[in-house]
């Protein structure tokens, strides 16, 4: 995938074009800011870029919409020290298809960067949930994640409640007893998450909520 690289710091623009070479990541370009950043875009044609977000001249979000605007089919991932829930939804208001964490490790970091030839939504661990929340309190927002994890923006406020407490091990009669909803609405909640989410079964829908963290006390 041709990829180009935008970091306002030297060495860690270096550093990770030569991380990203060893991989056989076909580098084409670097830029040093957002300005930079749409005329190499323009210039290059990447079909991936790696973009921080604080920069000089314009910053990474900013860049992110001028360039999704003239290249809607570029995937634009967000390589940043920023844990920021507004810079995170920012970034997915602006069209960017992941948000990576420059602190991720080495290994985790290509495993999830691989997970954009698969369709996947490329999120560094514990921003995940953030998102689905997110999406769940707003009902979608703009972007080309929004359509990456159409799955999840599709769930209510009660089913995410729903998703949430069943994570936590509770029966359909006790999660029934915390909303004060009978067991048979849950056992109705649990047959329209399974249908919008796309699994089969409650044991997949417990696998998918503690994998998204939400189990979590």
């Amino acid at each position: 995938m041709r990829t180009l690289l935008v970091d306002d710091h030297p060495l860690f623009l270096d550093g990770l074009k030569n991380l990203l070479t060893d991989r056989g990541v076909e580098v084409v370009g670097t830029a040093c800011d957002g300005l930079e950043a749409i005329e190499k875009a323009r210039a290059l044609k990447p079909e991936l870029i790696l973009m921080d977000i604080q920069m000089p001249r314009l910053n990474g979000l900013a860049a992110t919409r001028l360039i999704k605007a003239e290249q809607p089919s570029v995937k634009i991932v967000m390589l940043t020290i920023s844990e920021n829930d507004e810079d995170l939804f920012e970034a997915i208001k602006s069209g960017a298809c992941g948000y990576l964490l420059k602190a991720e490790e080495t290994e985790k970091f290509f495993e999830l960067l691989s997970g954009l030839v698969r369709g996947e939504v490329p999120l560094s661990p514990g921003l995940a949930s953030r998102v689905l929340k997110e999406f769940a309190r707003q009902g979608g927002v703009g972007g080309s994640l929004e359509q990456a994890v159409k799955k999840e923006e599709t769930l209510t406020p009660r089913q995410m409640e729903v998703l949430t407490l069943i994570a936590q091990g509770l029966t359909y009669k006790e999660v029934g007893g915390k909303l004060f909803l009978t067991e048979h609405t849950i056992k109705y909640h649990m047959g329209e998450i399974i249908g919008r989410l796309q699994l089969e079964n409650r044991r997949q829908v417990v696998e998918y909520a503690r994998r998204m963290k939400l189990g979590r006390k």
